[in-house]
Parts: structure tokens; sequence; C-alpha cells
């Protein structure tokens, strides 16, 4: 349903959120979600071009979060990076269609709409507080 990059996304962010203390180096993100760092690092210019991410060089600086995990939406977070797809139009390209779409695509199309009415309404902070025993990370790998 969501592109690699969007789940990298995910990763990257929950990671941030669960240190807002500290800006995080690409490194620091990468080995504690097993995100590569050169994709990683592409994944996070699209997250500073968007604003849900702030990037500072130097001695103490990397990446941080510009808003609380309460204010920011999973929706947000994917659409920074790989906006979820509407069927507007027939994608077979059938003219007698236009954007009358066929019951198939409309009823796929409804399952994005309510994907995405779901992430609108799901926020950052809803995952990190949801009680369970598993964290939405990946764990450490062993050395």
């Amino acid at each position: 349903m969501i592109s690699q990059t969007a789940e990298y996304a995910l990763r990257a962010v929950t990671y941030l959120a669960t240190h807002m203390d500290n800006p995080a180096t690409a490194q620091q993100i990468s080995d504690a979600t097993l995100v590569p760092v050169p994709y990683l690092s592409k994944v996070l210019q699209s997250l500073v071009k968007s604003g849900i991410v702030r990037s500072q060089r130097g001695l103490h600086g990397g990446c941080s979060l510009t808003k609380t995990p309460e204010e920011l939406t999973i929706f947000e977070i994917i659409d920074a990076v790989d906006p979820l797809k509407r069927i507007k139009s027939c994608p077979l390209g059938i003219v007698s269609h236009g954007k009358n779409l066929c019951p198939l695509h409309r009823k796929l199309d409804d399952v994005y709409a309510e994907t995405e009415r779901s992430f609108k309404s799901t926020t950052l902070a809803d995952i990190l507080n949801e009680p369970t025993a598993s964290t939405p990370l990946c764990p450490m790998p062993s050395k």
C-alpha cells in the first residue's frame, strides 16, 4: 500500500520523535532503523524540504523534528516523500470512462480515500503511545 520510501520516512521520523532532546545524525538514524544511509539521506532531504525535519550542520548538528508527535500526522510524513495516488480518471485511458470510474476503479479509489482519511487522523503520538509489547522501530542488530 505504501512505498519503501514512505516506510523509511516513517521509521526515521519515529526515531526522531523518540529522541526529541538531541538532534540525530543520518548514521545514528540508519543504525536504529536499518535504513541504508544513502537512501536515508534522500528521504531526510524530502522531509527537510517539506518542513517536517530540520537539519543543522556542525559539531552538535543533526536532524530533528519541527513539530511535536502530537502535531504530526502519518499522512504528512508519507505525503512528504511519496504521496498517495488517488484514481481521478480511468487508469486504462478508456476515453468513454473519463472521470466516471468503472465500479472496480471506483472501489479501489474508495480504499485509497479511506487509507488517506485514516493517515490524516492518526498522529505520530498515536502510534508511539499505543500500548504494545513491541516498539515501532527495528530491534538493534546484534553485533
